[in-house]
């Protein structure tokens, strides 16, 4: 471990790869799954508008809301933008979770699921922004 020239403040990390591959293989994962679910509900097949309909949305919501999830994922891959994004996603996997919620589906299986999609782009987050990382750790 390497130490700073003054004596109060922290040792720097070593250099190291393992962290900001782990973030994007972990976000990545997030990214591809909410791109093929924008992707469906810009396309729009009957399937997905019938799921619309039973979460309590007008199928004509499907595209819409396709965009937004397409912007608010294009927003999180710029690099400049990735912590805007992974805030907007949180928002969106918000109503998400609380459409679950009001239908009574599943914990685990539907409810839960938005909150584990987020966990994993925040993680992602957290593992390739040593920023991010700085913010979020404990002052000594």
């Amino acid at each position: 471990m390497v130490t700073t020239a003054l004596s109060h403040e922290r040792p720097m990390e070593p250099a190291s790869t393992k962290k900001p591959w782990a973030g994007r293989i972990l976000g990545g994962l997030a990214v591809a799954f909410l791109l093929f679910d924008a992707a469906i509900k810009l396309m729009a097949p009957p399937e997905v508008l019938s799921a619309h309909e039973t979460l309590g949305y007008s199928p004509g919501l499907a595209r819409p809301l396709g965009t937004l999830l397409l912007v608010c994922v294009v927003t999180h891959i710029i690099p400049r933008t990735s912590f805007l994004g992974a805030v907007l996603l949180t928002g969106y996997l918000g109503g998400a979770v609380a459409t679950h919620v009001r239908v009574d589906n599943p914990l685990f299986s539907h409810v839960l699921f938005p909150v584990y999609v987020a966990a994993f782009i925040w993680g992602g987050l957290y593992l390739r922004d040593a920023r991010l990382r700085e913010l979020l750790s404990p002052r000594r």
